[in-house]
């Protein structure tokens, strides 16, 4: 597949109508590890086509995100980030200091390792596990 992220190609399945100010949102948002906040999606598609406005961009990323084809991604109090990455399971690792996200893929099954006991009679069906820590810039910047 091509570079033309496989976002453009699940909007194109759905039948969405592309224009031109969404697909320069879905193109922005293309790439692995892609966890921008609606501003910087607004910066980097204003560069592409200037006369994108800010309310298109909320707009178009609040659709992406009640289409499921987006994940709206919300840590310690920052701004919210857009993950294109959402039919791929995955978890995220963020550096508390500057708020990097990472898409990880941790082996095993997070909802197995919650034990019978700590259930409390739900019937779990999905799992987001956040892991924490200092990306390697930010640890050599503390050192």
């Amino acid at each position: 597949m091509n570079k033309m992220s496989d976002l453009l190609e699940r909007l194109r399945d759905r039948g969405w109508r592309l224009t031109s100010q969404r697909r320069v949102v879905a193109e922005v948002l293309d790439g692995d590890h892609v966890h921008l906040t609606a501003d910087e999606v607004h910066a980097r598609a204003a560069e592409r086509l200037p006369e994108i406005s800010r309310a298109t961009v909320y707009n178009t990323l609040g659709e992406l995100v009640a289409l499921g084809e987006v994940l709206e991604v919300a840590t310690d109090g920052r701004a919210k980030r857009y993950d294109p990455n959402a039919h791929r399971p995955h978890q995220h690792l963020v550096c508390f200091a500057c708020g990097t996200i990472r898409d990880v893929h941790p082996t095993g099954d997070p909802l197995a390792s919650l034990p019978s006991a700590e259930r409390f009679g739900f019937t779990i069906t999905t799992a987001e596990v956040t892991y924490r820590g200092l990306c390697a810039d930010c640890a050599r910047s503390a050192a």
